[in-house]
């Protein structure tokens, strides 16, 4: 008969022998432990309102640090609200990344979406990327020899809308008669819009970054709905006095020329080739050039759709989903910056 491993009895230090096992195999969640200091957060977190007791006794909440650290996890591994609560419970790395024990209970799914509420209707994801930006800039992260602007659609649940009610949402109003059924109007999302590109049809919203072409960290972003073409966000991502930007031909014409002069900021834009007037040989060896820096801004969305799985959100509503692509957007950031840290990759 063949012998087979059998299974053991528990032990005292399986668990630490496990923890130890995960971290010798590479756990981002300890590598973002390492190098992060999260008290940066807390003034952050002073800012939340406090709720009033409903009554006398009761347990006490969570502490905001902590909720705060389970959306960096729902957002690293984009899981729903109900997985969070499932996966912090069953999983050892999660819990050692919050700082609990078996012996503690798991924050619920209702909780984090409370504390997500929050968060949203105070602005407060939004601070929290500008105060880990401003830790990233006091580090010499942003090397401010080169910038690369692009956007990203992010895709939302799909609304099933007759055309009189699609045709009152793009004008900006509510149609008839989802007032009288408040649970299915929660459901629809008035600030999502369809868009077509290269014969693929998206719903939902678009995410715009300026990216450091050296650390390939996101400087600052703003969000739109997916019908928003890339360069009409332009303007606002650009700042006076911002190094060399390069973009793609989206971000060609007299309206993108006026924002650079008027921000007095050089734009590399890769040119585009017209019908009967294709492009010189001069033109395409200076779009390899700009190629070879602007392209790193698709590293970046390649982390986002293929390691966090960010292309898509659960979110209803503009508010909503600009706090989500916020956390995004941060949670990337943390992750870029343990790479710098871990490879040693600063050079410049």
């Amino acid at each position: 008969m063949a012998n087979y491993i059998e299974p053991k009895q528990r032990g005292l230090f399986d668990t630490s022998e496990r923890l130890e096992e995960l971290h010798q195999m590479g756990d981002p969640l300890a590598r973002l432990d390492a190098v992060i200091d999260w008290s940066v957060f807390e003034p952050m977190m002073g800012l939340i309102p406090k709720a009033e007791p409903k009554g006398p006794g009761g347990r006490p909440g969570f502490a905001p640090l902590l909720m705060f650290k389970v959306l960096v996890i729902g957002h690293l591994y984009n899981l729903s609200d109900a997985q969070l609560e499932f996966q912090i419970t069953d999983r050892h790395s999660f819990k050692r990344f919050l700082g609990i024990t078996d012996a503690d209970k798991s924050p619920d799914e209702k909780t984090i979406w409370a504390f997500r509420e929050t968060l949203v209707t105070n602005d407060l994801l939004n601070r929290a990327f500008e105060v880990f930006r401003k830790v990233l800039e006091k580090r010499g992260l942003f090397a401010h020899k080169g910038q690369m602007i692009d956007a990203t659609f992010v895709d939302v649940p799909r609304q099933r809308n007759s055309r009189e009610d699609n045709a009152k949402i793009k004008e900006g109003q509510k149609p008839d008669g989802w007032d009288e059924k408040p649970e299915m109007a929660r459901q629809k999302d008035l600030d999502a819009r369809w868009t077509k590109k290269n014969d693929e049809k998206h719903y939902g919203y678009k995410n715009h970054v300026k990216v450091d072409s050296k650390s390939k960290l996101i400087d600052k972003f703003t969000v739109t709905d997916a019908s928003v073409h890339d360069s009409q966000a332009l303007d606002e991502l650009l700042n006076k006095g911002d190094p060399t930007t390069y973009v793609d031909s989206a971000y060609t014409g007299p309206a993108c020329e006026a924002a650079f002069e008027r921000k007095r900021v050089t734009g590399k834009v890769i040119e585009r080739a017209y019908r009967n007037k294709p492009l010189t040989a001069r033109q395409r060896k200076k779009n390899r050039a700009k190629s070879r820096i602007r392209v790193r801004v698709e590293h970046v969305f390649g982390t986002m759709c293929m390691c966090m799985r960010a292309a898509w959100n659960r979110c209803i509503g503009m508010n909503r989903n600009q706090g989500a692509v916020a956390m995004t957007n941060l949670v990337y950031n943390m992750i870029r910056f343990e790479q710098i840290e871990r490879l040693e990759l600063k050079t410049w």
